[in-house]
């Protein structure tokens, strides 16, 4: 009964939000007799706020809308103020610093980009919407079992304000994975009953510190290597193909046994892979692998097997003829998430991910917690028993340790192990 419940949820959000853009002409009409500009800002000027401002600007230019840039904010006030040069923003309204965020949510701002390091984004969305201002967040969305319930709490409160909040896990607004789940929730492989993900890659990028550079700087400059800012690979890059396994499925897993090591990274505390075992019960298991080595075998992506059919990159099933599936948009996907913000705000429909992408952080973070201490982790040790001891594992610094000064980073020149 669960399952199928699940199952009928999905199938209503997934039309109302295929529905959302099944005709740009009539987005655009809208456009025309009402919004026609939004005033949009970035909190995050590094490589993933300026593409998504770039994606931003494309979704904006095929709904028949503009865009007017009014205010940037980054750790490093050089970024911001670069990133104002070429939108033509004031430096008056380029800011810098642990508190650049707050000054742009006092802005006149419509829309409000959080592109981020991980760590900071459950403080930064919650003073979005505080401020009353939509939303566009990269994932994931947090880096321990506190921040992640920090976002749902925010989602909630959002969509008492009627506010739009989308997430940066663009496989949710891509055509393929949208008909996909469409087949799947109505059955085309029956259910589900194993699965695979991976994200089998290379570390991405290491950025050595400074002479003279202080911990906070140094941190955020290297943020994707340390477990504290980015929620180590498992979270910021494998939660894609987490979200999927949750999507697919219709439900989060309840519990996650998994281990993993490192002996190659030359920097961070991070792990060098992670092999999880999630246990969405109901007999379906799935297993979790990533892995950030170079020279190794990769591989991007999710195989699921059901009980009619299974999917590997595409449905394989008998019944999948027989099952209508609905006109999704074509294109970019990291264009089609702001397609999908605004349309929904130009229609008044908001559209409101941070209880999704929460809960595949959430899973993500279980899973690196189980690896990190070689226990198991259930779903309500984080997300309902306030007395496990995982509930209020916090990682160190936080993000309002940032604020206040008070940060203190490890010697770069040792290899640091994550603390269990």
């Amino acid at each position: 009964m669960t399952s199928e419940i699940s199952r009928r949820s999905f199938i209503n959000r997934t039309a109302a939000a295929g529905a959302m853009l099944s005709s740009f002409s009539i987005l655009n009409a809208q456009a025309q007799g009402g919004i026609k500009e939004f005033k949009v800002a970035l909190v995050g000027c590094g490589g993933r706020g300026n593409d998504a401002a770039k994606n931003c600007v494309a979704a904006a230019k095929q709904l028949g809308v503009t865009i007017k840039w009014v205010a940037a904010a980054d750790w490093f006030e050089g970024k911001a103020k670069g990133f104002g040069s070429r939108y033509g923003i004031p430096e008056t309204q380029c800011f810098g610093g642990a508190d650049g965020y707050q000054k742009v949510m006092a802005s006149d701002a419509d829309i409000v980009l959080l592109a981020t390091t991980p760590n900071f984004r459950p403080l930064h969305l919650e003073a979005a919407v505080e401020a009353g201002k939509h939303v566009f967040m990269e994932k994931p969305v947090a880096v321990d079992p506190p921040g992640a319930r920090r976002v749902i709490a925010a989602g909630e409160k959002a969509k008492l304000k009627g506010l739009s909040i989308v997430a940066g896990t663009q496989r949710r607004h891509q055509d393929r994975y949208r008909q996909a789940a469409h087949l799947i929730h109505n059955g085309a492989i029956g259910d589900i009953l194993v699965g695979q993900i991976y994200w089998l890659g290379r570390v991405p990028w290491v950025k050595r510190r400074d002479a003279g550079q202080s911990d906070a700087d140094y941190l955020v400059k290297n943020w994707l290597n340390w477990s504290m800012m980015s929620g180590d690979h498992i979270c910021e890059q494998h939660v894609h193909n987490i979200d999927v396994a949750n999507w697919f499925i219709g439900r989060n897993p309840i519990v996650a046994n998994g281990f993993g090591g490192r002996s190659k990274r030359q920097t961070g505390d991070q792990y060098d892979f992670f092999s999880i075992d999630f246990d969405y019960g109901e007999g379906c298991h799935v297993h979790s692998m990533c892995r950030q080595n170079k020279g190794c075998y990769s591989r991007v992506g999710e195989v699921f097997t059901g009980t009619k059919g299974s999917y590997n990159g595409k449905v394989k099933s008998d019944s999948e003829l027989t099952i209508k599936v609905p006109s999704f948009p074509q294109g970019n996907p990291y264009v089609v998430e702001h397609l999908d913000l605004m349309s929904g705000i130009i229609k008044e429909e908001p559209l409101n991910e941070a209880e999704t992408v929460a809960h595949a952080t959430m899973a993500a973070i279980m899973g690196r917690i189980s690896a990190y201490t070689g226990q198991i982790v259930r779903w309500s040790d984080v997300m309902q028993n306030e007395k496990s001891k995982f509930y209020n594992r916090a990682l160190i610094p936080t993000a309002e340790a940032f604020e206040t000064g008070n940060v203190t980073a490890p010697k770069d020149d040792v290899i640091s192990i994550p603390p269990a």
